[in-house]
């Protein structure tokens, strides 16, 4: 993981990480305590600390409402790859699943929308982004990410989950 980052690639990652956990967040129903758990197991807590860093960390994201002041370094986006790609990993299973159903749905020519485990997802995810995120985006926008992010969460979910997440992270960057 390159250490040699711009201000652009920085604030790029941030955007990008931050759609990636809040993919993770809206499929599993994790919070903000299961992030810092995963931090204090990777012994990454020096990092992020407790929820007020998290939250200052996440609202650094470009896209967010109110974005705050609080620059993310390339040790707290390392950090955040980690712990996202290893929470992915503890919920390979229901991500696994509900690309499974988004494929079948696919194939079938039917809307996700209509499949429950996707709906809810979308439902989430929308909810979510819309609450969360200063730009305002066409539905059918807000699908299409929230179904290209859970595609991505299983790739960063597996083997090599990290180096992969971190490779997108810099292509996207680019």
């Amino acid at each position: 993981m390159s250490a040699n980052l711009t201000p652009d690639q920085l604030h790029s990652i941030k955007g990008q990480l931050d759609l990636v956990l809040l993919a993770l967040e809206t499929l599993v129903g994790i919070g903000s305590e299961a992030i810092l758990d995963q931090a204090k197991s990777l012994q990454l807590d020096t990092l992020l600390s407790d929820r007020v860093n998290l939250w200052r960390l996440r609202q650094s994201s470009p896209l967010r409402k109110g974005q705050g002041r609080k620059k993310l370094d390339v040790d707290e986006a390392r950090a955040l790859v980690l712990i996202t790609a290893q929470l992915a990993g503890q919920h390979q299973q229901a991500i696994h699943q509900a690309v499974t159903a988004l494929e079948k749905a696919t194939v079938n020519g039917s809307p996700p929308h209509r499949v429950a485990i996707l709906g809810d997802y979308l439902d989430r995810f929308s909810n979510t982004y819309t609450e969360r995120m200063e730009a305002d985006v066409k539905p059918q926008t807000l699908e299409r990410l929230a179904f290209q992010l859970l595609i991505d969460l299983l790739f960063y979910s597996g083997g090599g989950g990290p180096q992969r997440l971190w490779q997108a992270l810099l292509e996207r960057a680019e």
